[in-house]
Parts: structure tokens; sequence; C-alpha cells
């Protein structure tokens, strides 16, 4: 299972941790506007109540009182009923709906005591309130009071409670996300200078003021990029040194070489397969030691002129024995504005590669600002595919490929080098026909 990444996790932080204290909140209000509401309410009935009772009480003392008339005589809404329980008889403004069974017997019984009493029931299925007043030794006063309105405000509320709680997670999200964005922004810095030192751009630094509170890691990571690049430079000087220092001699040891080529038939058997082998392993040394110097020079600036592509690959296919007709044009600008003999040297490097672990080019596509040569050999390995590219390596996917005995182990290097001094890349993939296909990107000028 792929782990969640550091942005992901921080935002959905954020919107856990929102939406928890925004429900916890959205809880806490909802208890506390229910219980003072729902207590609001049952003081207003008990005091309306309380002030009926006393008008009922009063329509009492009359001779042959009429209850039924008192009671109509009250003040009351249609979510509010008024009965008078008298001698075991129950007396209503209207036709009983079930009102007196919503009244508990316990509550009856406590008010017949003489005790006022005050209990949330729910009748017909709707919460009400009902609160008895005791007037008399054999009357007692009773109202019921509907909740449902009051029910349906708690229901509302509850949904624009959980509203409210749901757009603050969300607020959390894009506020988790602003932050990553902030925080990271430092660390994506530091990723695209790596990415630019790994595309060879050595000389790539931080800012130190762009970060305050990061100045401690710029500053190291600039030190580290400095010791970085005068290693690279130590490295290349050595290199070009080493390689010119090789040069007069190496010249030297080709033309005897060559002397004793040139008299191999006066030379006997044994003596005359050594000359030719130390002409060749010469002639391998000298490649090598000029794939070096073009290392090391790899990174002068690049001579850009306008040149014709296509026919730069046609050159190239006739310098090494091969069709012209292996070039295919898949632009329509195949004049590139590039140096000369570093592209010359990457198709060069590609055709050669091709012919010693590819069983020759098929074919060579020249596209928008990318170069592709196709072979027909084994193809390379994917964990193989990105060492390719590195110095001196050939080993498995060389000795799987072809013979692996000849090369330097420097060809596949110096188009990488080439293709990133034009601001661009090299890299190998599987070519749908078979074998493999060699791409190389040339962009603008690094500048």
């Amino acid at each position: 299972m792929r782990p969640i990444g550091l942005r992901r996790r921080v935002i959905a932080s954020f919107a856990i941790g929102a939406l928890l204290l925004s429900a916890a909140m959205a809880l806490l209000s909802y208890q506390l506007i229910r219980t003072s509401l729902t207590e609001g309410r049952e003081r207003a009935a008990v005091r309306a109540a309380h002030f009926n009772a006393t008008v009922v009480r009063a329509g009492l003392t009359a001779q042959d009182p009429d209850i039924v008339e008192i009671l109509g005589s009250l003040e009351t809404t249609g979510d509010r009923q008024v009965l008078v329980r008298r001698n075991g008889t129950w007396y209503a403004r209207s036709a009983d709906e079930g009102i007196t069974a919503a009244i508990p017997a316990a509550l009856q019984d406590r008010v017949a005591d003489g005790e006022p009493m005050v209990q949330r029931v729910r009748s017909g299925g709707r919460p009400v309130v009902v609160v008895g007043v005791p007037i008399s030794s054999s009357t007692a006063f009773y109202e019921v009071d509907s909740l449902a309105e009051l029910e349906r405000t708690f229901r509302t509320l509850a949904v624009v409670l959980t509203a409210v709680a749901l757009m603050t997670a969300g607020a959390g999200a894009v506020l988790g996300w602003y932050v990553t964005q902030s925080v990271l922004r430092p660390l994506t810095s530091v990723a695209e200078a790596a990415e630019h030192i790994t595309a060879g751009l050595v000389r790539t630094r931080l800012d130190p003021a762009t970060e305050p509170d990061l100045a401690r890691l710029t500053t190291s990571f600039n030190h580290m990029v400095d010791e970085l690049a005068d290693r690279v430079e130590r490295d290349r000087r050595f290199a070009a040194d080493v390689s010119h220092e090789l040069r007069s001699p190496l010249q030297t040891l080709s033309a005897a070489a060559g002397v004793l080529t040139r008299r191999a038939d006066r030379l006997d058997e044994r003596t005359a397969a050594a000359a030719k082998l130390v002409g060749e392993e010469v002639d391998r040394f000298q490649h090598l030691v000029n794939d070096l110097i073009a290392l090391a020079r790899g990174d002068q600036p690049l001579d850009r002129t306008p040149v014709d592509i296509a026919a730069l690959a046609r050159d190239v296919c006739r310098a090494r024995h091969q069709p012209t007709d292996l070039v295919h044009v898949d632009t329509d600008e195949p004049v590139w504005e590039v140096d000369r003999t570093r592209v010359e040297q990457i198709l060069t490097n590609l055709v050669e590669n091709a012919e010693k672990y590819g069983g020759g080019p098929t074919a060579i596509r020249i596209a928008s600002n990318e170069l592709v040569v196709e072979d027909q050999g084994p193809g390379v390995r994917p964990e193989d595919r990105h060492a390719i590219f590195d110095r001196f390596v050939r080993g498995r996917t060389a000795h799987d490929r072809g013979t692996g005995s000849d090369g330097t182990g420097l060809g596949l290097a110096l188009v990488a080098a080439h293709a990133a001094a034009h601001g661009g890349a090299a890299w190998v993939e599987d070519n749908p026909g078979g074998g493999a296909r060699f791409r190389v990107r040339l962009n603008g000028p690094v500048r």
C-alpha cells in the first residue's frame, strides 16, 4: 500500500481537527441552547398555568359556576390546552382528543395531594409539557402546552450547526493546504535546486534571504553544492590533464603500431597477431582518451548555429556505413539552433551503440526537438535504464546486448552530457517492434 504523502496528512489533520473541534462546539451549543429554550418554555408554561389557575379559582367561587365557560374565558393559543378535574370529572373547552390521557397518573396523584407539578411527556407522538396546579381538595387545574414548534426549532438548529461544522472542516482543509504550501515551499525550492544540480547545473544556489527561518538549511545546502562543484571541477581538470598527457605517448604508440601492422606480412604468425592486437588496443585506448577529453570539455559554452539535423544524421549514417534511408523526419522544422559538434557526437555514439549492442540501427527519427535511434537488439532491462548513461557502465547490460568487450563505456555518458548541455535529457525505452529506443531531447540553451 502506497504511504500517504506529507501534504495530504497535514491537510487531513487540519480538516479532522477542525471537524472535531467544530462538532464539539456544535454539540455543546446545541445542548446549551436546547436546555435554555426548553427551561424557558417550561417557566413560561408554569407562569401561564398559575395565572390561569388563579382565574379559574376566582370563577369557581360563584354560585353554580359554569366550568367550561370559565375555561373559555382564558387566553390560550392553539398549542395550549387547559383542563379542570373536579370531583373526578374532566372539564375542557373542546372535545377531549386524548389530552387527559397525556397527563400521567402519578402527576395527578401529586396534584390531588396539593402539590403543583411540571412534567414533560409525549402525547400523540408530540412532546408536551404538563403543568398541574391544585385549586382545592376536589379541584385541580391542568395545562398541556405543546413543544412541537420548539422541536422543529431544534431540528433546524441541528441542521445549521452540522452545516457549520462541515464548512469549518472544509475551511480547516483549505487552511491546511495553505500551511503546507507555505511550509513546503522552501523544501520545493531545495528539491528543484537538487534537480538542477542532478542535470549538471552544479552552480545552482539557494537564496538565504528567501526564507530566514531556514537560513541554516540554505547555508548548509549552498556549502554542500560548493564542495560538490569544487570536487567535480577537480575531477574534470584531472581527467583533462591526464588525457592530454596521454595523447603524446599514444600518438607515438599508434605510429609504432601502424608500422608493425604495415609490416605484418614480414613477421611470423605469432608476432603478426601480437602486432595486430597491440594496434587494436592502442586505437581503443586513443578512443577512450578522446572521449575523456570530450567529457572534460562538457561544461564549456555551446556554440549554437543553425543545423539541418536531417542532413547531419545522413552524414553520420554515411560515415558509419549505414543506409541514409534510416533517417525519418517527423517535424516541419528540421533546422535547429544547436551545437553541431555535440549533436553529431550524440548521433554517432547512438548509432555506434546500436551497431555494437543492438544488432544495428533500424531507424533514426527526427521529431520536434527530439532525436530517436531504434535498434533490433534485446533491449535494456528496466533496472538498467538509468545506470546505462553513467560513465564506464557496461557490465550486465552490455553483455546482454552484445559482446561487451569493446567500447569505452563512455559513449552513452557523452550522449547524456551533451543532451544536458542543451538543457535536455537522454533516456531509453522499449521499442514496440522489439529492441531498444534511445531518445534525446534538446531544449533551449542552459543559462
